[in-house]
This record gives structure tokens, sequence and C-alpha cells, in this order.
């Protein structure tokens, strides 16, 4: 065989053993890398929240009666002791045929019991005058020695029982007046006013007219705006029946209901940032008071959770506050434009530095194996652990982690600013091993 062939086999082996060497040999993991950075750094408690009025005012029905349409509605502004809305007196009721003829009975009887009554006073009448003149004549007598002092004393006392008869049977006859002038106005208004008063009152009430004497009127307790109408239109009411609710919307509070291992940390005070409100960016408020008392609620799971009420007050921006005003302060446009009810989403600052070092969250864990040899991070606490990219490879490294949030971490030992660290490392990172940002 000649000479080129053996080289040309020669080298035919070695290009075949190079490309078995290099299809087997380890390749670099590709890796999300991050650069540890100086920032500010906050933890925060997130909860959804609900906004309501400060103070709520419900006005109710304070008498029993026929209420007048009502013409508010939803949104309406009122002033204190404006008229919100009228009650009238309620009317008798329809009587049918029988009961009709009932009250034209009892009207009959009550009248002969006026009859009965002044038949009465005439016979008082006629006693006094009888007394009277026996009264008289024995005094003549008595004058000329004919009869004792004591028929004069029987005599003075029979005027007086005759007198007090007379009286009882002239008060008799007034009650009797009055009972009679009580049935016959009953049957009045049951048989005709029944039938006639409903639509006057409905046609004074849509013509708007102005409330008579008989008419009681409910005034606003204070200045503010309706929330809500529970009964618009005319009708019947009882004692106490709410009408409308008032409240001042300009006095908003929130309220999140927060379980009770996250309330600790939720000071009277801490600053809170109302995000996803409605508008942009994020509004600013304080913790006004943690509520003593807990309550149990089921989650979406069924999970029986203990919860809290925090009171949140929103403030002006930049109103004492480390957040500057572009991050989300509140002025009178937004506070406007929030309602009772509204679902809003709060974070309640528990924590905040302005200059840390920080790295992804996703870029820490806990640290494998027995406690490092690094000094600084001895504690069980301290030992978490980050992959450092170092000239191509991925050196584990322990680091001190003071605090976590849900995107950052913040180190404060182990690591410098500008070294970069692997985010999200993949099963197959290990200490030593090559790897290579993913692009």
């Amino acid at each position: 065989m000649r000479r080129n062939t053996w080289i040309a086999l020669a080298g035919s082996g070695v290009l075949a053993v190079g490309l078995l060497v290099w299809a087997v040999a380890p390749r670099p993991v590709e890796v999300e890398s991050v650069a540890a950075a100086r920032g500010p750094f906050e933890t925060a408690v997130e909860e959804d929240g609900r906004t309501r009025v400060s103070e709520r005012y419900a006005v109710m029905a304070p008498i029993a009666g026929r209420l007048r349409r009502i013409s508010l509605r939803e949104g309406d502004a009122v002033q204190a002791g404006q008229a919100v809305a009228l009650i009238e007196p309620l009317l008798a009721p329809l009587l049918d045929e029988r009961a009709r003829r009932e009250q034209q009975a009892h009207v009959a009887a009550v009248q002969a019991a006026l009859e009965r009554a002044g038949t009465r006073v005439r016979a008082a009448q006629v006693g006094v005058e009888q007394a009277l003149n026996e009264q008289r004549r024995t005094g003549q007598l008595m004058a000329q020695g004919f009869v004792s002092p004591a028929k004069a004393d029987a005599d003075r006392l029979a005027l007086e029982a005759a007198t007090r008869e007379r009286e009882s049977a002239v008060e008799s006859e007034r009650v009797a007046r009055y009972e009679l002038q009580q049935a016959r106005v009953a049957l009045e208004l049951s048989a005709g006013a029944g039938v006639s008063a409903p639509s006057g009152a409905a046609q004074a009430a849509a013509s708007g007219a102005a409330p008579s004497a008989r008419t009681f009127t409910v005034r606003a307790p204070v200045a503010g705006t309706v929330l809500r109408v529970h009964q618009a239109s005319a009708g019947v009411v009882a004692l106490g029946t709410p009408l409308l609710d008032l409240a001042d919307t300009s006095r908003i509070e929130i309220v999140a209901e927060l379980l009770t291992t996250d309330a600790t940390a939720a000071r009277p005070g801490s600053l809170v940032r109302i995000e996803r409100w409605g508008g942009p960016g994020a509004l600013q408020g304080r913790v006004r008071r943690v509520e003593p008392a807990a309550f149990t609620k089921v989650s979406a799971l069924g999970v029986e959770e203990q919860r809290v009420n925090v009171l949140i007050d929103l403030v002006p921006a930049g109103a004492g506050s480390a957040v500057p005003a572009a991050a989300g302060g509140v002025d009178e446009a937004p506070r406007a434009s929030l309602g009772d009810g509204w679902r809003v989403v709060v974070r309640i600052l528990t924590r905040q530095e302005a200059d840390v070092l920080r790295v992804p969250v996703s870029a820490v864990f806990p640290w494998p194996g027995p406690a490092p040899a690094t000094p600084a991070v001895q504690d069980a606490a301290d030992r978490m652990g980050v992959f450092v990219v170092e000239g191509g490879r991925a050196r584990l490294r322990a680091v001190q982690v003071t605090a976590r949030n849900g995107s950052l971490a913040w180190v404060r030992a182990g690591l410098s600013p500008g070294e970069v660290v692997i985010a999200y490392p993949p099963p197959a990172v290990a200490d030593g091993v090559r790897v290579k940002a993913r692009r």
C-alpha cells in the first residue's frame, strides 16, 4: 500500500477519535444568570381589601304611615336638614257591607245613649228643684218654730246630693256626645274618605305639591351622598323601616382581612400601598387600627382560617411618608373616584431598606450538607447558598440572607456587587460544572 494511503487512513482515524471525544465530552449547562446589585428593598404583607365609608347613616321611618315616592337616587348629594322623604298618616280601612252596618248601628246606639244621658240630666234637674223647694218650705216653718233643726239639716244634705247627681248626669251626657262624635267620624272616614284620600295623595305626590300640615317630613341628619335607596316607590311603611343610606364619600377607609400570623407585623402607622384600585399607579395609606378580635373564615380551598380586620386610612401624597408622591400618593381626584365597597389590593410594608445588596429570590436555596466553613454564616438561620459563575463554571458559595420578599433576597454577607449568580439553577448544576448564560 502506498504511503499516501496510509497517511489518509491515519488522518481519518484521528478525526474519528476526535469526533467521538467531542460527542461524549460534557457540554456547558445553559443557565439564567443575574448580577448582584445594590438598591432598595422592602417586605410587605399583600392581601385583598375593600373600601367603605367611615360613617354610614341609615335613615329610617320615624312613624308608621304612607310614604310618598322618594325622588332621590344613588349618588345624589344632600345637605344637612334637607327633606329626603315625606310620610302621610295612615287612612282608615274601607268597610264592607257588614262592617258598615255594624258601624251605623254603633252610631245609633251611641246616639240613644246620648238621649238617655240627656233624660238623666233633666231628671236630675227636677230633683234639684224639688230639693230646693223642700228646703225653702222647711226654712219658713223653722222660722215659725214648727220644725226641728234636724229637719233643716236633712233638707240641706238632700239638696247637695241632688246637685251632685245633676253634675254627674251632665258629665255622662258630655261623654256620650264625644262618643257619638267619634263613632260618626269613624263611619265617615271609612265609608267616604277611604275612597277619595289615596287618589288625592297620589295626585299631590305626582304633581310635587308641598306637604300638608298632616305630612311628616324626614330630613337628612348630615350632609353627604345617597349610597342606597331602600324603598323608592310610594307605599305603606312601618315604624323603623329603612328608607335610605347616607354617607360622606370623601371619608373613605379600607378594610383588609389579614391572617392573624400576618397581622402581627401590621402595626398602626405602617405604610400601605393600595394597588389595582382602578386607576394609574398606587395610592398611599397608613394602618390606623388592627382590631383585637379575630374571626374564622373558610378559604376557597375549604380551610378554616383565623383572620382579623385591619383598618387603613388614605393619606395625601408625601404626607409624612418616606415614599415620594410620584410613587403613588393620593390626591383629591383619586379619592373622589373611590366608592363604597370597591375591591383593592393592599401591600402593608413591614420593612424598608434604602440601599442593600439584592439578588433574585430564585437564586438562593438552603445550604446543602454540613454547616459552611464561612465564619459569617455559621448560624442555622444563615445557611443559605447560591451558585456564582466564575470562569465559566458554577461555584457553590455560602451567603447570609437577612430577608426575602416575593422577588428579591437581601444578602448581607458572602457576595459582592457585580458578581453573577444563577437564577433557577437546574438539577444539572453543581459545584464546578461548566455553565453558560442562556440567550
